[in-house]
Parts: C-alpha cells; structure tokens; sequence
C-alpha cells in the first residue's frame, strides 16, 4: 500500500468519526428542541440517519483498508508449517511469573543467610 493510499484511509475514519460525532450531536440537539417545544420524541429525522449511516459506512471502509491482509480462520492452515515434535509443545502455557517466588522466595533467603 502507497503513503498516499494510506493517508487517504486515515482520512476516511477521520471524516467517518467526525460524521458520527455530529449526528450524535445533531440527534441530542433535536432531542433537546422537543424537550423545549413539548413535542412526543417518535423518529430522528432523516438526514441525522442518513448522516450517520454515511459516518459509518466511510469508517468501516477506512478501517478495513488500513487493517491489511486478514489471515485465514482456518486451524489446519496455522498447522501446515509445524513438525509432528511442535504439535505437543504448547508455549502458551508456559509460566514463568508464578507464586513460587511469593511462596517460597522467603525460605530461599533464610538458608543463604
């Protein structure tokens, strides 16, 4: 992807996102208008939906452009690359920052002194 690809996406989630802050800024102004009139609340008027719609649909589309390339969901994919010695050995589960230290680091202090 190019710088100016790039920055044109950027600029689609900014636009998308002040968008969205405005019809959400606008639907509270109306909402307040019909507090002050004493009018029943039933819809937002169309261009506050139409506004927010277009807010989050050019943030959705800059969003999935500066994502990049997704990976596949498939299990067997990941596993392709891996030897029959690497299917056991779950790194995941290693831990190393454990209570033994709490439990037990005291009592290794007391003998060494």
């Amino acid at each position: 992807m190019t710088q100016e690809m790039a920055f044109i996406h950027k600029l689609c989630v900014s636009v998308g996102l002040i968008a969205l802050a405005h019809a959400a800024y606008s639907a509270t102004q109306h909402h307040a208008y019909l507090r002050l009139t004493e009018q029943e609340f039933a819809w937002l008027p169309l261009d506050i939906i139409l506004q927010c719609l277009f807010g989050l649909s050019i943030t959705y589309y800059g969003i999935i452009n500066i994502a990049g390339q997704f990976k596949s969901i498939k299990a067997s994919a990941e596993m392709e690359t891996k030897t029959w010695e690497m299917l056991s050995n779950r790194q995941s589960f290693y831990t190393f920052h454990h209570r033994g230290k709490a439990l037990y680091g005291d009592r290794e202090r007391v003998e060494l002194e």
